[in-house]
């Protein structure tokens, strides 16, 4: 008789919400994304409820949208991800870390450096999300004018990709002998130097930092595009998904999963973790009463800014009492501009009332009792529509503390989710297995055929 699967469940920190109005709930935390106290609390919050982990998202632009709009945004000022999470690794010991890092604005070299270092003071908890930033302003940060094309930035990101992993695997797991005596360091056998010359990068390497204890930190991905999808397939061993339907679940599901198989990888060795907002309420009444009362607080100028940022088109100058007129394709996420369309089609939606729901959120969203989330998180994680969900909290900490106390036990009660975690390391709880390493695994190999014929 096949186990019950079990739902992994990440907790999406944007740094603290999604819904554009998050910070003015009533009894809400308005300082919580730049405030250490409330991050701490609410990374032991999620391990007390035995979440896989804590995940920070960035972003690399402040001056994206109108000031009018921009004002009203809680997101302006948050800490930086990886000064944040090895703070938050000394105040947990089981939750994984996962940090936002981009392909584009930054280099593999320090992006290697980073993450390894995280997973050392971790133990073996961080994972990276690989982002190629969707943002045009970004490139203004960076001494840049214009924002590469989508295509070049994935190009890009495959590379970058093939040279941090290498950059990991720069040392054998045993490398560092320190012999006292003898006054050896480290074994220069077990050394390799990587000499990438690509396309994008030339990087010499080693790095300076010892193998991460999970050999390679989790490696994360959030594109829904062609290009990130395969992306996904080569490379990824969880994906953040964008599916607003357990039919759309699926279809990503079988497609992703379906392309690890043709490259010879085991799909089993990818989650699919697709973002899903949550309001719980005691009844299902409650619950909409909350969403409807968060939504209201969106303004129409932050409303109006998250569409235009969503389609890559300033729709201030449309008919906002009109239907949503045809809009070519945009150098910013195509993942984000089909959600939308296909939001504004499947709803008949005017450009107001679109930009409304955008402007609170418009993704996949589970408003109800207890008893109804997880009716709903059953059914994508048996019929194949999900691996589980990454977590997006109404408010904090009510909203946070309201899944935690009583959809979680729920999930337990039907043996869908943990009691307790399964080992020390990110990767083990996900049940992701350890990579060998690509430059050591033959005399690995060599010497354990040796000692078996001896």
């Amino acid at each position: 008789m096949r186990n019950t699967p079990q739902l992994k469940l990440g907790a999406f920190m944007r740094p603290v919400g999604i819904h554009t109005a998050w910070w003015r709930y009533p009894g809400g935390y308005p300082d919580a994304n730049f405030n250490f106290a409330h991050l701490k609390r609410f990374a032991q919050t999620l391990e007390r409820a035995k979440f896989d982990a804590f995940f920070m998202a960035d972003h690399l632009a402040v001056l994206n949208m109108p000031v009018a709009a921009l004002q009203r945004s809680a997101t302006v000022t948050s800490f930086d991800p990886l000064t944040l999470l090895p703070a938050l690794a000394v105040c947990t010991e089981r939750l994984g870390l996962v940090a936002t890092a981009s392909t584009t604005y930054d280099q593999p070299f320090h992006v290697a450096r980073k993450f390894a270092s995280l997973d050392h003071l971790s133990s073996g908890r961080a994972g990276w999300n690989v982002v190629t930033t969707s943002n045009p302003d970004a490139a203004k940060n960076f001494g840049l004018e214009h924002h590469p094309e989508h295509g070049e930035r994935y190009d890009r990101a495959r590379e970058f990709v093939d040279v941090v992993t290498g950059l990991w695997d720069s040392w054998a797991d045993d490398a560092f002998v320190r012999d006292v005596g003898r006054g050896i360091f480290f074994d220069p056998e077990k050394l390799h130097v990587l000499n990438h010359q690509g396309p994008h990068f030339s990087v010499r390497g080693p790095l300076n930092v010892g193998r991460p204890v999970q050999g390679w930190p989790v490696i994360v991905q959030a594109g829904s595009s062609e290009a990130g999808k395969q992306l996904a397939a080569e490379t990824a061993e969880v994906v953040f998904g964008a599916q607003s339907t357990l039919a759309d679940g699926q279809r990503f599901f079988s497609d992703v999963k379906g392309r690890m198989a043709r490259l010879g990888r085991n799909p089993d060795h990818l989650k699919i973790l697709p973002a899903c907002f949550v309001v719980v309420g005691e009844t299902e009444s409650e619950a909409r009463e909350k969403r409807a009362l968060l939504d209201s607080l969106v303004h129409s100028d932050s409303a109006i800014a998250s569409l235009s940022i969503a389609l890559g088109h300033d729709v201030s100058r449309f008919n906002l009492d009109g239907p949503l007129p045809d809009i070519p394709e945009s150098n910013q996420s195509k993942t984000a501009r089909q959600r939308v369309l296909e939001l504004a089609a499947r709803e008949k939606l005017t450009v107001r009332q679109l930009a409304q729901r955008l402007g609170g959120y418009a993704g996949l969203a589970m408003v109800g009792t207890p008893r109804q989330i997880a009716d709903e998180m059953e059914a994508w994680l048996l019929d194949r529509g999900s691996d589980g969900f990454n977590i997006m909290f109404s408010d904090v900490p009510a909203g946070l503390d309201d899944f935690v106390t009583r959809v979680v036990p729920e999930l337990q009660r039907r043996k869908l989710f943990r009691t307790d975690y399964e080992g020390p390391t990110l990767r083990e709880n996900l049940g992701l297995p350890r990579p060998d390493n690509q430059f050591f695994r033959a005399a690995k190999e060599s010497d354990a055929r040796f000692a078996a014929a001896n």
